[in-house]
């Protein structure tokens, strides 16, 4: 998926830089920045926000997007080994970012969050997903509330509207799949966590939250009972083939699958293939697969936008970052993707995406934080591959946990 090219020309540029291509240690002055990021399809957007930080502060942004998540954060590590590095990259929070964080790789951005949050650019409940050790690093590239997109001429056809309920939902699927329509989208690459977390949070967040910290394991009654809902989804039929590769854009739009849970950055696929949002497509909090829980459980993510603890030029980077948050930067950023903002000064147009956002700051839901971040990197891996290899044979599921669990232990036995 990624371009081969780009990966080559970058691993041999580092190499190059290994051996001493560039001459590290020389304060730069900078009038354009470099941002890495693992957002390739984007990369019209942050080119947007380049030419618009050029004229707003005098400091342009040139972006080199990836779209293998799992090379561009090779590069990245391999990067902080050379002279060849990036003013600035996008990664993730949570255990990858404590990561980076302790091996002194990235600034400190603690005092422009305090400043932030001063000026109503940024919200005091985000910061914990930025802070180690009573410091913040980096800011927020997006935040996303994850939910249900669904094709809304499919719904019309067949007399549905959005489910308030877990058994509505469901009810739903059965319509839809009677009538020849594959209700929902899931994969066996990279997002296979996507129904675990969504059915794990939805039937218990308190034991998904100790999932997380190593206080409950993968072959707990909770998790297994989980795994054995998903299969019954799986068993009847409701789900694409996990090993199509077809964009998961395409099949909103060509109605290979009805529904997709995906996280509200999705809206901008929608937005790139001309689909209007209340017309062709719209979308839904997912209701509670446990209907006595207090709140519905809703997954949410922010992806960080980081600067190096060596930057080539600190002053500049600290500088975009800054701005980055502000909302003259993220009115542009959200509005021409069709997406949320974590800035709370930004008025989202579109409605359900409005909605949601408001809805989340007001407390109405439960907010979980995505599987992707929650999870320790070791276990993460180890669990990806386990639910890719569950939903091609959903009858292996106690295997599955059982080999999480395996390396789960492994991973607290020396970090509780």
């Amino acid at each position: 998926m990624i371009r081969s090219g780009m990966a080559t020309l970058g691993v041999a540029a580092l190499f190059l830089a290994a051996c001493g291509g560039t001459g590290g240690g020389t304060p730069q002055k900078k009038t354009e920045l470099t941002l890495y990021n693992d957002k390739g399809a984007w990369t019209k957007y942050f080119d947007e926000m380049g030419a618009l930080s050029k004229q707003q502060i005098g400091l342009g942004m040139k972006p080199t997007g990836y779209t293998d998540s799992a090379q561009y954060q090779a590069f990245i590590k391999a990067s902080f080994r050379t002279n060849v590095k990036p003013d600035l990259f996008t990664w993730q929070t949570g255990g990858m970012l404590a990561e980076i964080v302790k091996q002194k790789q990235v600034a400190d951005t603690t005092a422009l969050w305090q400043e932030a949050i001063k000026a109503g650019d940024l919200s005091q409940d985000l910061a914990p997903y930025y802070t180690i050790d009573g410091k913040q690093y980096c800011v927020p590239m997006n935040v996303a509330y994850w939910g249900m997109f669904y094709n809304k001429k499919l719904f019309d056809q067949h007399g549905l509207k959005p489910p308030t309920t877990w058994d509505e939902l469901v009810k739903a699927a059965a319509t839809l799949k009677k009538a020849g329509v594959t209700p929902f989208y899931h994969t066996s690459v990279l997002f296979s966590f996507v129904w675990f977390e969504q059915l794990m949070a939805g039937s218990d967040p308190d034991l998904y939250d100790r999932l997380s910290t190593g206080k409950a394991k993968y072959t707990d009654p909770g998790v297994v009972q989980v795994m054995e809902k998903w299969k019954e989804l799986i068993d009847a039929g409701y789900f694409v083939n996990p090993g199509d590769k077809t964009d998961p854009g395409d099949v909103m739009k060509n109605g290979k699958a009805a529904m997709i849970s995906l996280g509200t950055w999705f809206n901008t696929s929608m937005t790139q293939r001309n689909m209007k949002a209340g017309t062709d497509y719209g979308f839904f909090v997912i209701p509670n697969v446990n209907p006595a829980l207090p709140k519905t459980s809703v997954i949410f993510e922010s992806g960080p936008l980081c600067s190096l603890a060596k930057a080539a030029d600190p002053d500049a980077s600290t500088k975009y970052l800054k701005w980055w948050t502000t909302a003259e930067a993220q009115e542009k950023w959200a509005t021409t993707r069709g997406d949320v903002s974590a800035n709370p000064k930004v008025e989202i147009k579109d409605e359900a995406l409005g909605q949601i956002t408001k809805d989340a700051g007001s407390g109405k839901y439960r907010l979980v934080n995505r599987y992707f971040e929650a999870t320790p990197p070791p276990v993460l891996t180890a669990a990806l591959d386990g639910f890719g290899k569950f939903v091609t044979e959903p009858g292996t599921y106690k295997d599955v946990l059982a080999t999480i669990q395996k390396e789960a232990d492994e991973y607290w036995s020396t970090h509780q």
